[in-house]
């Protein structure tokens, strides 16, 4: 998570329990960059989002949201996952 931050002028983050896998780590650069990584508990996610020292949200929100920066690819996906987009197997 800091390698993430220090590539990416800064970093602030979100927690999301995903059941059984544990919980998703949603990262998102000062450059609009994102990525995110799986721990396999909540309580192992929040202690290493402590230890980053990155803001974290308590949730993806719109004014968060707003920081992610999309490309083709992302929008690829998107839109292929609507009855009539284009398919993900390219």
């Amino acid at each position: 998570m800091g390698a993430f931050a220090k590539q990416h002028g800064g970093a602030e983050g979100q927690l999301a329990y995903i059941g059984q896998a544990g919980a998703r780590i949603v990262l998102v650069g000062e450059d609009g960059a994102w990525g995110d990584l799986v721990a396999p508990t909540y309580a192992v996610a929040e202690n290493a989002a402590a230890k980053s020292g990155i803001t974290m949200h308590e949730e993806f929100d719109g004014d968060f949201a707003l920081k992610v920066r999309t490309g083709p690819y992302e929008w690829s996906r998107m839109a292929g996952m609507q009855i009539g987009g284009p398919s993900n197997d390219r």
